[in-house]
């Protein structure tokens, strides 16, 4: 088991172009390499002096790298790309189509990161066919000030809704609210707006949005997480399993937490923590799939022999050479043809059952009154199960629902 860095696959190199004052290029890094074009609007206040898009701001990339990642030609137009009153959606749009990355010329994606910058493109617009749909990050206090999409358009809104009525859900506009965002820049790493879940949602809408305007570009994301878990579970082998993640990628089991966050800490877990430690009979039973725009969620029995410690499931417990099956959920984020992330989920009660470490009763705290019952050393049936969670996971009818109802206190004699 040696070093993992020194054998793992190497990921695609940002190709980052200065086309003009305000405006960059920077190339597809998805396995395929190739992709439509994606126009980015980014506010000065989320640069700096040293702005670099290709640079990670705590394992987060900017919006120019994510779409990138995610498998776009992606020009990024900044506030100085407006200078001398000229057109700057014009330089942009030649180099994407003159990007040889680019497969699809006919049809470009635009997303402001600003209102403002927002507002001021859309003057040169109508000039560009080539723009079949725009997304716009603003306020729900500023829906007025937004000038109109000519394209079909989406307008992410930081803050409560305005007003109780629905907000707009139509072919030519749609919008969403973000109740505890605070700033339209919740969508951008850096800024003290930024909020990672509001994000992470928005940009699925995004991708939902702009993929069917554009064509794409669209993976097999089944085969992308298949993959993931062949080099995972079956062959072992961790460089090749980082080589299906993006450069900084995460995975968080929820119930120990365990895992890794960023490539060197998750391909270190994986090398020393996961891959190595699972059980020989480890078997994955897939019961469903659910497969969306970004992401793949599973739900499946583990199964294994306990016959070796495992520390990303049981932390510090030794082998009980118990059987046990254990219904998992897996919510992965697949960003372009790569993987972002995993949350892995389980009842961490059914493994301790399983493995005899979890006893069928436990003592009710002294300090904790029942009413009747003062005096009395009492103890309460564990609201869990054992394999049975499983079994109900494979087929509804094999265990009655609702036994745990019945549960109750008993006296300790």
């Amino acid at each position: 088991m040696g070093s993992v860095q020194e054998t793992a696959p190497a990921l695609p190199q940002p190709k980052y172009s200065n086309i003009t004052t305000g405006i960059s290029l920077l190339n597809p890094l998805s396995r395929r390499g190739h992709g439509p074009g994606m126009i980015v609007l980014v506010h000065e206040d989320d640069i700096n002096n040293s702005h670099d898009p290709t640079i990670l701001h705590d394992g987060i990339p900017m919006p120019t790298l994510k779409w990138a990642e995610e498998g776009y030609v992606v020009a990024e137009v900044r506030q100085q790309a407006w200078h001398d009153g000229k057109d700057p959606l014009a330089a942009a749009i030649d180099a994407i189509i003159e990007c040889d990355a680019c497969d699809q010329k006919q049809s470009i994606g635009l997303v402001a990161y600003s209102p403002q910058l927002w507002n001021q493109v859309t003057p040169f617009l109508p000039s560009h066919p080539q723009i079949v749909g725009t997304v716009i990050y603003s306020d729900t206090s500023s829906t007025d000030t937004l000038s109109a999409s000519p394209v079909p358009s989406i307008r992410h809104l930081a803050g409560p809704p305005a007003s109780k009525s629905p907000l707009p859900r139509t072919d030519a506009l749609t919008a969403y609210s973000y109740a505890s965002a605070t700033s339209f820049s919740f969508a951008t790493p850096r800024t003290h707006g930024y909020h990672y879940a509001n994000e992470a949602v928005s940009h699925t809408r995004n991708l939902s949005f702009l993929k069917k305007l554009m064509n794409g570009p669209y993976f097999d994301l089944e085969a992308i997480w298949d993959e993931h878990t062949y080099y995972e579970f079956e062959a072992r082998d961790v460089p090749k399993t980082m080589s299906t993640m993006v450069q900084e990628p995460y995975v968080n089991h929820i119930p120990t937490m365990t895992g890794g966050i960023g490539r060197t800490p998750l391909s270190d877990f994986y090398q020393h923590h996961f891959v190595h430690n699972n059980p020989a009979d480890t078997e994955l039973e897939l019961i469903s799939r659910t497969v969306g725009i970004d992401r793949v969620v599973d739900e499946f029995i583990y199964k294994f022999t306990h016959g070796m410690a495992i520390d990303w499931l049981l932390p510090g417990v030794p082998p009980t050479y118990k059987w046990i099956e254990i219904p998992f959920t897996a919510v992965v984020n697949v960003r372009g043809d790569r993987l972002y992330h995993e949350h892995i989920a389980w009842d961490q009660c059914t493994v301790l059952r399983q493995a005899g470490l979890m006893p069928e009763y436990l003592p009710w705290p002294e300090g904790y009154k029942v009413e009747g019952r003062e005096g009395q050393r009492l103890e309460y049936k564990v609201p869990t199960a054992g394999v049975e969670t499983a079994r109900k996971m494979r087929d509804k009818n094999c265990v009655g629902s609702n036994g745990m109802f019945e549960f109750g206190i008993r006296q300790v004699q």
